[in-house]
């Protein structure tokens, strides 16, 4: 005999889960109880919400679910930003929630809530466990769940007493992963006919395309058929250096990148792993009547006026990707796409001029190119959301897919400083720099105490300018005037040191590159603080029509 706690553990193991992120309480403790005597790694967060963000860019990063545990109702509740980042962002996470006792299930009473309800709409899936036979069962369902496409977030809702209720039952041994197969031939013919046809078609990565296995499939696509290529900011890392003359940068939010331009003359399109939330083709894409799109992805497109693909294929990305570069073999024409090359030239050029802005407050080029210069390509960049965002997507080159990460579909401010710790977790000789602007760092911050608690070391740089920014820029422009956006300040040295970590101050340009030398070096979290100069964001805004929000 077991109870239900020792079961649900048993089947987390058979799914090989190693680390599990949350906070307890008293309506799942029956469950951290059990975990003591497991194999996994408990990790203890200061809030719900960010054990949620560390389970999902672990989700994201080892194409595993990360998982996470809280307790029942305001627990539960914390959760929900967290699994809404991971479901709109195609990265598995199971999320596992504490309930009242089922004898108390419509009464009123502590901490009482309808776990299912509350998390439904952030979820592909949300249950509870009503019978504890059944336990295996719904944890089987659910890791799978969270990895059908489109990958997101799963929840289990379980009530107190079904973990501490005794049972005779036998779990899972194994389970066999399900594999998908290739893209429907037919479609294939018809797609590489279009491809083949087109005078000036060009690739668009997007999210799915960062996938490792996907990403090593479309560079040996992209080597025998050597067309332009822009990326989505989610789709960072998929071009190698080898082939970075055919990539034109990063699209996303606003019509204004260079990429744009490229992605205007053409005459076809071919998405891959490309989904809607990433960057509205009502945007991008106007010209819709005039050019064919080709999508190749793992689940079907979200048809639009702006997207409704002249084909589909659906299925494997990488063994798709495979066939359609077997079918291209020796049979693309040559030609060369118009200014294609310029494109290149003219992202290179902006990312270089940083080197001679030498003034502080810093100006964001300058930090650019300053931290492109001092990490190999095997380091790992985590981007929190706002202006920060905004610049680096654009102006930060990586070439190792999902080595620059941020939030591209909920936009969610605060995840920086999680990812780092997760990311650690994950990588335990890697190098890790992780930025926020100061508004998104202290929505996060407090998880420092427990990188030092965990001894998790990496980088957390801090772009201060004392505003949400991206918020006031919108603001201006849309009201012409500007509301709640001002922030007060923070020593953030002091901070850093009073959790235990290191804190630095970057008060000249030139000291930038020896005080990450330094801090990358420590055995311990340390944060940057650096004045930052936002005097030209407006154009990082300029052909914005309506509010994002």
């Amino acid at each position: 005999m077991k109870n239900g706690a020792q079961l649900f553990v048993e089947s987390l193991e058979v799914e090989g889960v190693e680390i599990v992120f949350g906070l307890p309480g008293a309506k799942i403790d029956p469950l951290f109880d059990a975990l003591i005597d497991s194999s996994i790694r408990m990790i203890l967060c200061r809030h719900e919400q960010h054990a949620a963000l560390m389970a999902q860019v672990y989700g994201r990063i080892t194409g595993r679910p990360g998982v996470v545990i809280a307790t029942s109702g305001p627990g539960v509740a914390n959760l929900v930003t967290g699994l809404l980042t991971a479901t709109t962002e195609g990265d598995p996470v199971v999320a596992i929630g504490g309930s009242n006792p089922r004898s108390m299930r419509y009464k009123k009473a502590y901490q009482i809530a309808d776990n299912v309800s509350l998390t439904k709409a952030a979820t592909k899936s949300s249950v509870e466990i009503v019978d504890t036979l059944t336990i295996p069962d719904v944890c089987a369902q659910a890791f799978r769940k969270a990895l059908e496409p489109r990958r997101g977030a799963v929840f289990i809702s379980v009530p107190k007493d079904v973990l501490l209720e005794k049972v005779a039952a036998e779990g899972f041994k194994e389970r066999v992963p399900f594999a998908l197969g290739p893209a429907d031939e037919e479609a294939m013919d018809q797609a590489v006919a279009l491809i083949d046809q087109a005078e000036s078609p060009v690739f668009l990565l997007g999210m799915e395309a960062s996938q490792p296995g996907n990403c090593a499939a479309i560079r040996d696509l992209i080597r025998e058929c050597p067309l332009p290529v822009a990326s989505t900011y989610q789709g960072a890392g998929v071009i190698p250096r080898e082939l970075e003359h055919l990539f034109a940068g990063r699209v996303g939010l606003f019509k204004n990148q260079i990429a744009d331009k490229m992605l205007d003359q053409a005459d076809t399109i071919v998405a891959i792993g490309f989904f809607a939330v990433e960057y509205d083709s009502g945007i991008w894409n106007k010209q819709h009547k005039k050019r064919k799109i080709i999508h190749i992805d793992c689940a079907p497109a979200d048809l639009h006026l702006t997207y409704n693909p002249s084909v589909e294929l659906i299925g494997d990305i990488a063994k798709t990707v495979a066939l359609m570069k077997a079918k291209l073999k020796n049979r693309l024409k040559k030609r060369a796409f118009k200014n294609s090359e310029g494109y290149r030239k003219e992202l290179e050029g902006i990312i270089s001029s940083g080197a001679s802005k030498s003034n502080m407050p810093m100006h964001p080029l300058r930090f650019i190119h300053d931290l492109r210069s001092l990490l190999d390509d095997e380091a790992l960049v985590i981007c929190d959301i706002g202006s920060v965002y905004m610049w680096m997507s654009r102006y930060f080159l990586s070439y190792s897919p999902r080595h620059y990460l941020t939030s591209n579909g909920q936009q969610t401010l605060g995840i920086a400083l999680p990812w780092a710790i997760a990311t650690r977790l994950i990588f335990p000789e890697k190098k890790i720099l992780s930025i926020s602007g100061d508004g998104g760092f202290l929505i996060s911050s407090q998880e420092l105490e427990t990188a030092v608690r965990e001894n998790l070391s990496f980088v957390h740089c801090v772009w201060v300018d004392g505003a949400f920014d991206m918020v006031k820029q919108q603001q201006q422009i849309n009201f012409k005037r500007e509301c709640m956006v001002k922030l007060g300040s923070v020593d953030l040295v002091k901070y850093a040191e009073s959790f235990g970590a290191l804190g630095y101050r970057v008060e000249q340009a030139a000291e930038l590159i020896p005080t990450l030398k330094k801090a990358l070096a420590s055995k311990r979290p340390c944060i940057v603080e650096i004045a930052i100069d936002y005097s030209e964001n407006r154009a990082l805004f300029e052909t914005m029509k309506t509010e994002i929000g």
